[in-house]
């Protein structure tokens, strides 16, 4: 029975995975066989493997699957024409299955190291392109570091104009108070003076019924 392992896949478990799934696509085998295959050969469950290469292996070899699939098809149609079934050609047959065999294993092992190269070109394209976003954020961040510290200096600006004319309306309030003060003081002693005057003034009535002011 084929032991669960929870340690992370390596890439030579990748490579492994890779290479036997490609070789089974090849002799038109089922992936369920591969992944048997593969999980007898790393000590893995055949789901494990199943699951590894259609969520992350898979990606990597686009190229590589449609070249399997294409040997696949002409070793059919070979296969269809009668060419790999012909009796007459045993002993050079052979021969010719154990250099194709051996041509296989070649060319599994240069696509495998195909995939690989193109991945880390792929990837080097990503970092990249990584690198000139982070430098793409980093200027922006600068941008909106000054522009933030501009604003900052024209609020501060701003907060002290508005405490000048706080202080300025502060002022011309309180002398508006005073000048109403003063005006409401000279209205009653206007007011007053005018009551003594006329508290002064007083008349009297002389022998031909005439009014004559009093001094």
């Amino acid at each position: 029975m084929t032991a669960v392992r929870q340690d992370a896949w390596s890439p030579d478990d990748d490579l492994i995975l890779a290479e036997v799934t490609l070789r089974h696509i090849r002799d038109g085998s089922t992936q369920l066989a591969a992944f048997e295959e593969v999980g007898q050969r790393i000590g893995r469950t055949s789901a494990a493997c199943g699951f590894r290469w259609n969520s992350c292996v898979r990606k990597r070899y686009d190229e590589a699957i449609a070249m399997a699939k294409q040997q696949r098809q002409k070793r059919s149609y070979l296969k269809k024409q009668g060419i790999a079934t012909l009796g007459s050609a045993g002993e050079s047959l052979g021969q010719e299955e154990g250099d194709t065999a051996r041509g296989e294993a070649l060319s599994a092992e240069s696509l495998s190291l195909e995939a690989i190269i193109r991945y880390l070109r792929q990837w080097k394209g990503t970092v990249q392109e990584m690198s000139r976003q982070i430098r793409q954020l980093e200027k922006e961040l600068k941008e909106k570091d000054e522009l933030l510290k501009e604003l900052k200096e024209e609020n501060d600006r701003l907060s002290r104009e508005v405490g000048e004319v706080q202080n300025d309306y502060q002022v011309v309030n309180d002398d508006y108070k005073a000048l109403i003060r003063i005006m409401d003081r000279a209205r009653r002693l206007a007011f007053l003076a005018e009551d003594q005057e006329e508290e002064r003034t007083r008349f009297k009535m002389d022998a031909n019924g005439n009014l004559e002011r009093i001094e």
